[in-house]
């Protein structure tokens, strides 16, 4: 039987540590092809090696791909070693500073939470998506974070988070009539970023504010290995998934979830072309309850 990805060349960005990892794996597992990123270029090393010496198909590539530069020797060796790119992987990210929130964060701290997740995530598509359009198939899976919601707080990473899950939805749109797709994956998994006294302190403090409920607190305290986390990636990126385009998906542990798209409720109508605008007094009524 052949393997459902066989012939495929996959970057995953961030994929020497953590659910990069385990996806990088598992998209061998499923006969692709991997080019393994990270900053850490003995991780990366030692992860495409793993890959290798289970029989799998795996090199690996270091590097900051949020650098344009970085982005494209990634692609251009994907397509080097496994004769195309046809799935692009972004799993890297960077944790909030301890404590911060709108109130102390630096500007440049801001803006290399944004960097590292927004800006890696467009920097890989922008090298991507033009070999994908010109192959007429590609599929794109970006990991975005429960904390687009505001529930955790901070500044840098929810907004990076929020962005990246627009952007993926704008790159789906752009390119759906080239055969090409864009999703995105929130996950949960227990990580370098969701571990240690300082991560449970963080948790435990958010509750004690009022951010989260208890039964977020306890999930986010007792979340499950990346290889929960992993298969929802490598479903998005096969053509099983061909139906499936500018979702934003959540995986965490034995859960899986879909949000919805966001549309927004009626609470008042109109026609301008025979009415006035709203007073303040009105919406203020619409809004009382």
């Amino acid at each position: 039987m052949t393997p459902l990805l066989a012939g495929r060349g996959a970057v995953v960005v961030g994929g020497s540590r953590g659910i990069g990892a385990a996806v990088a794996a598992l998209l061998a597992q499923h006969g692709a092809g991997v080019v393994v990123n990270g900053r850490d270029a003995e991780a990366a090393r030692s992860t495409a090696e793993s890959i290798t010496a289970a029989g799998g198909q795996a090199v690996a590539h270091p590097g900051s791909p949020s650098d344009q530069c970085i982005a494209e020797s990634l692609v251009d060796n994907c397509v080097d070693e496994f004769g195309g790119i046809h799935i692009l992987i972004n799993c890297a990210g960077i944790a909030e500073p301890a404590g911060s929130s709108i109130l102390d964060i630096s500007a440049g701290q801001f803006a290399e939470l944004i960097d590292a997740h927004l800006g890696t995530v467009f920097a890989t598509c922008r090298a991507a998506v033009p070999k994908m359009v010109a192959q007429g198939a590609g599929s794109i899976v970006n990991s975005s974070s429960f904390a687009f919601l505001g529930d955790y707080g901070g500044t840098g990473y929810p907004a990076g988070k929020g962005a990246v899950n627009s952007l993926t939805l704008a790159i789906a749109a752009e390119v759906k009539e080239h055969g090409v797709r864009a999703n995105v994956v929130c996950p949960g998994a227990k990580t370098r970023l969701s571990t240690g006294p300082g991560y449970v302190e963080h948790i435990t403090e958010l509750n004690r504010r009022g951010l989260l409920d208890d039964v977020s607190m306890q999930g986010s305290l007792d979340v499950a290995s990346p290889d929960y986390a992993a298969p929802t990636y490598v479903f998005l990126a096969s053509d099983l998934a061909n139906h499936l385009t500018g979702e934003i998906l959540a995986a965490a542990g034995g859960f899986v979830g879909r949000f919805p798209k966001a549309m927004p409720d009626l609470v008042g109508f109109r026609d301008h072309h025979d009415s006035p605008p709203w007073t303040v007094a009105e919406l203020s009524a619409m809004f009382a309850d």
